[in-house]
């Protein structure tokens, strides 16, 4: 099977003890069925402690957190698992993060997680995403509608370039929005047609509204929230910023979320909900890649408030079209 990588990916080392977060805390980790029945059957201290945390669910297997972390979590930052049984002992969910796959039948893309802060530190700070490819030795697989991914790849190039070529990020958030409408055509079965950047910032300018900048931060605080520090930014906004890095994170959504439309051909919610999402970050304030991780680690890495947002991106008054236009055009053309 053909597989993609960004150049970043094989660059990725965890830094354990020395990680500003953890991968261990403030969340419960899915154990996969194999590695749950041979940590129940250690032997010693270390399998009685192992049969003490996991807990059976409907769902399957989880270590349960104890006061906000992982008990297998040491004082010194490292895994007692791995200390005592090697990395191979690990489950499936540690050995894999922050590694990403997403199989597409007749190929597969790889990626890392930017809820890691060693891969939000690689994802933000590349200069320009470069991919490379390779033939992991796999048949490939049925299952995805191949006339729709065709057409989603063709206009995720076209989205990318249109990121890569805006004078800033805004501009570049305004062209993906809108260009996404005219890709979400062309998936619906109408035909290709020429994307004029510069006729769309003049669309974007004759519609952009007001934003609703309160009702855009009220929504995140009631979905789901894991730690004090999300709660406390969103509770504390800054002036709406799009830095340079902007432009990183708005491709890693792009690379990341566009071709899983081919799951229902909904791409105008994804679009939105990456464009969302890098507004949201720059609202928050802060250290940009420091709230971008912890923007992962809270909506990215939360099913539920994933595909609440991609609902609320029609729904919500704040989310609506023109009030995004008027938010990522701020000070232009006033």
């Amino acid at each position: 099977m053909n597989v993609s990588k960004p150049r970043y990916y094989d660059d990725f080392h965890c830094l354990a003890g020395s990680c500003p977060d953890s991968c261990c805390k403030e969340w419960d980790v899915d154990v996969d069925e194999a590695s749950a029945a041979n940590y129940r059957s250690l032997p010693g201290p270390l399998g009685d402690r192992l049969r003490q945390v996991l807990q059976d669910s409907d769902g399957g297997t989880v270590m349960t957190i104890e006061e906000g972390r992982c008990p297998m979590w040491r004082p010194d930052g490292l895994c007692r698992i791995q200390a005592e049984l090697g990395e191979q002992a690990l489950c499936r969910v540690c050995r894999q993060f922050p590694r990403l796959r997403h199989d597409y039948g007749s190929f597969a893309e790889l990626g890392l997680e930017l809820s890691c802060p060693e891969a939000a530190r690689l994802i933000l700070s590349e200069a320009k995403g470069a991919t490379v490819r390779f033939d992991d030795g796999q048949p490939p697989e049925g299952g995805c509608d191949q006339e729709a991914l065709a057409i989603l790849l063709e206009t995720r190039e076209k989205a990318l370039s249109l990121l890569d070529g805006a004078d800033d990020p805004g501009d570049g958030l305004t062209l993906l929005l809108l260009y996404g409408f005219q890709a979400q055509e062309q998936l619906d079965g109408g035909e290709e047609e020429e994307f004029s950047p510069a006729e769309a910032l003049k669309t974007a300018a004759a519609l952009k509204r007001e934003p609703d900048i309160p009702g855009f931060l009220d929504y995140f605080k009631h979905l789901e929230i894991l730690t004090e520090q999300w709660k406390k930014l969103l509770n504390q906004p800054h002036s709406p910023s799009l830095p340079p890095q902007t432009r990183n994170l708005a491709r890693y959504l792009t690379e990341r979320y566009w071709l899983q439309a081919v799951s229902d051909y909904d791409l105008v919610c994804r679009v939105k909900f990456i464009v969302i999402s890098c507004l949201l970050v720059g609202l928050l304030g802060g250290n940009f890649t420091r709230t971008a991780q912890l923007f992962s680690k809270e909506i990215e890495n939360d099913a539920d408030n994933v595909d609440a947002i991609l609902d609320a991106a029609y729904e919500v008054r704040a989310f609506a079209d023109d009030r995004l236009l008027g938010m990522l055009q701020m000070g232009k053309g006033d």
